[in-house]
């Protein structure tokens, strides 16, 4: 069956491949880095009492057999030795089965740890990663020709992913509909990069010729990938360009990254005039069939996220079973005017009073000091950081990690204290933390040349009262 697969998108697939063994590769190493402060044994949010709580139906994951910080340690070395090797070409070097099976592996691997991630792994990207991971199984590597079924549905994901982004922008935040959402978005977004306080100064007009230009991407471009070549290959083009403008412009982990690169799985290399290599066109029968297999149990899960995307309560980031597979996605439906930042402070003094000395704790990615220019550091996700803003919306309540957090920082905990950019007490933890909590703006071009200040801060109120190691630990606002 010829018709199921096409040489000429052999160069998208490469591409793609390597790109997503990339993502991959990154994912793990975030795990290597900050899982076991945030979830491990001692985290914030255990894993051990997370999983008395949670049935295997529910959260497929290894660590249902057993958890212990050591063979979480394992599970992310393992998944980060491979996807090394898969981006240096190994899966294009063995048989078409070992390469399924390296892929599969790497999917695995990381469906266990987001399973079991619990909040610090409750975003959009993590879901996609899986989604994207799954299909990938099923590609093929250097022996066979691209499965024309499986490049379609990357198709399909890739349209759920920009046109539901576009739809809950649409039917959420009336400023998406006067174009004025980006007045305030490049200042207010979870986390800015060095170029955002550049962007939040474009002249008004031009923010609104942003936002006009993200409905036309979002939510008529998508449709162009399903139409016959070149004009696929142009509205991926289109995906590809605004992806790289939201790149330089924020920080939002791998979103943008691993939108750009399923992308390009659309291009077909002879729409642009370029040679593609024959290589082999064959596909053995017993892939056929599981590729055929795969396309209608993604056809028959697509049920849901269709139903999602016209219903007038459209979810944004909803995975409809515990695998990530066949998911709906969206991003910003409702846009925050003011910033509102959770600056953790600690002090030496046991009994803290109007003199005590309170020193900053400051974070690797988050807004902190206001002298301090944004950093970059996507595609690389600090979650700590990611959640440090969403604190900063909540209004009523401590989040409630904060007070654990509270409690590892009074303890000087050596693995929380990694996830921090500065630690103010190097030698001795402090005898009590605070959390207050700071309104931030972008300074303007006259404060930012008389100041050198990045930031303008006002205090608001306190977060989390002063606490130490033998206060009550059920605080709250």
């Amino acid at each position: 069956m010829r018709w199921l697969t096409d040489p000429g998108y052999w160069p998208g697939r490469l591409i793609f491949q390597r790109g997503l063994a990339a993502i991959y590769l990154i994912a793990f190493l975030c795990a290597v880095g900050q899982f076991r402060a945030l979830a491990g044994e001692r985290g914030l949010t255990p894993v051990p009492a997370y999983l008395r709580r949670v049935s295997f139906r529910r959260a497929p994951s290894l660590f249902h057999l057993h958890y212990s910080d050591r063979f979480l340690g394992t599970v992310a070395w393992t998944g980060t030795a491979v996807s090394a090797a898969v981006l240096a070409g190994l899966a294009d070097a063995v048989p078409l089965w070992a390469s399924m099976v390296l892929w599969a592996l790497l999917w695995l691997l990381y469906l266990s740890i987001v399973n079991v991630g619990q909040v610090w792994y409750g975003f959009g990207w993590e879901s996609l990663l899986c989604e994207a991971g799954f299909l990938t199984i099923f590609l093929g590597n250097a022996r066979t020709a691209p499965p024309v079924l499986i490049l379609w549905l990357l198709r399909w994901l890739l349209f759920r992913l920009e046109f539901g982004a576009g739809l809950i922008k649409l039917r959420g935040d009336p400023c998406w509909r006067d174009l004025t959402c980006l007045y305030y978005h490049h200042e207010t977004q979870p986390m800015p990069n060095p170029l955002s306080w550049y962007f939040h100064r474009l002249p008004k007009p031009l923010h609104r010729v942003e936002v006009g230009a993200n409905h036309f991407t979002q939510l008529i471009v998508p449709f162009g990938l399903f139409a016959p070549q070149p004009y696929a290959t142009v509205a991926a083009a289109i995906v590809i360009v605004t992806q790289l403008w939201l790149i330089v412009s924020g920080n939002f982990a791998w979103l943008n990254w691993i939108t750009a690169i399923l992308a390009t799985s659309v291009v077909d290399w002879r729409a642009l005039g370029l040679p593609v290599s024959s290589g082999p066109t064959g596909d053995p029968a017993w892939h056929q069939a599981l590729v055929i297999a795969v396309t209608v149990l993604v056809v028959v899960l697509s049920y849901w996220p269709v139903a999602n995307l016209v219903s007038r309560r459209q979810r944004m980031n909803a995975s409809f079973n515990p695998l990530h597979l066949v998911n709906s996605y969206g991003a910003f439906g409702s846009i925050t005017r003011t910033r509102y930042e959770v600056v953790i402070e600690g002090t030496a003094d046991p009994d803290p009073g109007p003199d005590s000395e309170w020193r900053e704790y400051e974070f690797k990615g988050k807004p902190g000091d206001p002298r301090r220019r944004p950093p970059q550091f996507a595609p690389y996700h600090l979650r700590l950081d990611w959640l440090m803003w969403f604190a900063g919306l909540s209004s009523l309540y401590a989040e409630p990690w904060i007070v654990p957090l509270a409690e590892k920082l009074l303890m000087g905990d050596r693995a929380t204290l990694r996830l921090l950019r500065h630690d103010p007490f190097p030698d001795t933890p402090p005898a009590v933390v605070r959390a207050r909590l700071y309104r931030y703006r972008f300074t303007t071009w006259h404060e930012r040349r008389e100041t050198g200040r990045w930031w303008d801060r006002r205090l608001v109120r306190d977060y989390l009262p002063p606490i130490g190691l033998r206060s009550t630990v059920g605080v709250t606002r």
